[in-house]
């Protein structure tokens, strides 16, 4: 067994000429036929396009061009951010045979900075879920407990990177969708301040509250991955100009002088004992590296689940209005009128969790009903941010667990209430619209990870960076041994 390189490693020894970008493209795809069959963290892999793409980046140290920053590190996508030519069906029989027809935001950047992309990776259906088992297609299995699920919407993307099979990748974080997943299979996750990273070509669920982030084993790597994706975009009207920053740089310094809140009210008393004691035991680590430990509040904290399953399904119900089997993705066979094609196109195509969030969002904003939830659930939202504008005139950053619980086993959270309380902890972050960082904190007693999250300012992510930076490295986390890409 030998030890997974880091991607800002494969990148230097493939700027200096010590590996071949292919060599490492194929020791990737050789990975991930061997053990994802187990996994399932795949939904197709590239081997042809890597394998070119990787020779592409040897080609052109041959030439002694610059190589970017990602020189062939192999990089893994969620699918539901599109990658010209290759199908992409956001994990539901209503795109089923959809091929993305131009490259996501990300995905010009990542190819800019010559990384090679390997796959797509299986998410719950259009991001609604927190757990890869609403993937119509299959579900994830979580490398540590095989027998639990790597959590949600971004599994495929966390479980690919646990189980060393890449050394980065993307996903989506809407509710909690990047953090979760990484706080369930023990790796860094990291959600951007929304506006930081263009939405361009990712497949919408909520706009307001959708971000691209990247998943990685090291924060130094999640750092690196931001850092290429992340800067403004004209074609996404949210996204915020200056923010061309060298965040692996800014992730350095430590966390000395850094004053650091925890919630009251995110440590109930229904919280998993051992995740508990996790994220207080992190707290300490950081508090003997130099930081200040602050007991603050976030009163409105009690209405982000209530909140956000409001204005949440009702922008997924106008986002997803456009799948009606007429103008691309699944098409009813054998009707004969437009009302019945909508019906027949839609009922195939989605499943129940789909369905149900698009229920709940039309019925929150339909006529009668707008006034008592929709606009209700904004005011929540906006007394939500502004306990945590309150929160950071007194504190640098917030910690909290990531999660009530470890990773559970599959069908465990049956009833869709138990599955939507599970996002408690992350919710609040997306509705605020700042920026939080998920890292490993410790195993329970069954050998499962715990997740701390740092939650930071609007585009302070050079402090949240700093502060996981100098946590992991005071307390580096037990890793799954497995022979991996490089």
């Amino acid at each position: 067994m030998t030890a997974p390189l880091q991607a800002f490693e494969i990148a230097g020894r493939v700027r200096a000429g010590e590996i071949r970008a292919e060599s490492v493209a194929a020791a990737c795809l050789d990975a991930i036929r061997d053990r994802d069959p187990g996994l399932r963290a795949f939904v197709r892999t590239m081997g042809p396009e890597a394998l070119e793409a990787a020779r592409e980046v040897d080609r052109k140290a041959a030439r002694g061009e610059r190589l970017g920053p990602l020189a062939g590190v192999p990089v893994a996508l969620k699918d539901n951010i599109l990658l010209r030519g290759v199908p992409t069906a956001c994990g539901s029989r209503i795109l089923e045979g959809y091929v993305a027809p131009y490259d996501a935001a990300v995905v010009e950047r990542l190819k800019a900075a010559d990384a090679v992309i390997v796959g797509k990776t299986n998410m719950d259906e259009f991001a609604m879920g927190s757990s890869t088992e609403h993937s119509a297609f299959f579900p994830t299995r979580n490398p540590w407990d095989v027998e639990r699920v790597p959590g949600g919407s971004s599994g495929g993307s966390a479980a690919a990177v646990a189980a060393g099979l890449v050394p980065l990748a993307l996903g989506s974080d809407t509710g909690g969708s990047v953090r979760q997943p990484a706080a369930f299979c023990g790796v860094v996750g990291l959600k951007p301040t929304y506006g930081r990273v263009s939405r361009y070509g990712l497949v919408a669920f909520a706009s307001s509250l959708d971000q691209v982030g990247p998943l990685a084993r090291t924060v130094s790597d999640a750092a690196l991955g931001l850092s290429v994706i992340s800067g403004h975009d004209p074609r996404d009207s949210t996204s915020s100009p200056g923010l061309d920053e060298d965040l692996l740089r800014l992730s350095q310094g430590g966390c000395r002088g850094l004053r650091i809140g925890l919630p009251r009210e995110y440590f109930p008393e229904g919280l998993d004992p051992e995740v508990s004691a996790a994220v207080r035991g992190a707290a300490e680590v950081l508090a003997a590296a130099g930081a200040e430990l602050a007991d603050i509040s976030l009163p409105h904290t009690r209405y982000a689940v209530s909140a956000y399953y409001i204005i949440a399904p009702s922008e997924a119900s106008a986002n997803l209005a456009r799948y009606d089997g007429v103008r691309y993705g699944r098409r009813a066979a054998g009707e004969k009128d437009l009302l019945s094609l909508y019906e027949a196109s839609r009922g195939e195509g989605f499943g129940p969790e789909v369905k149900r969030r698009i229920m709940l969002g039309t019925y929150a904003l339909s006529a009668g009903y707008y006034e008592a939830y929709y606009l209700r659930a904004q005011r929540a939202r906006r007394f939500i941010r502004r306990d945590f504008d309150e929160a950071f005139r007194s504190v640098d950053l917030i910690l909290t667990p990531v999660s009530p619980a470890p990773a559970f086993r599959f069908g465990e959270k049956a009833d869709p209430l138990q599955m939507y309380l599970a996002d408690v902890f992350t919710l609040p972050c997306n509705l605020a619209g700042l920026g939080g960082i998920s890292i490993p904190c410790g195993v329970t007693r069954s050998g499962l990870p715990v997740g701390a999250q740092l939650m930071c300012r609007p585009f302070g992510e050079g402090l949240l960076l700093r502060a996981a930076r100098s946590f992991e490295a005071a307390k580096p986390f037990p890793r799954l041994e497995e022979k991996t890409c490089g």
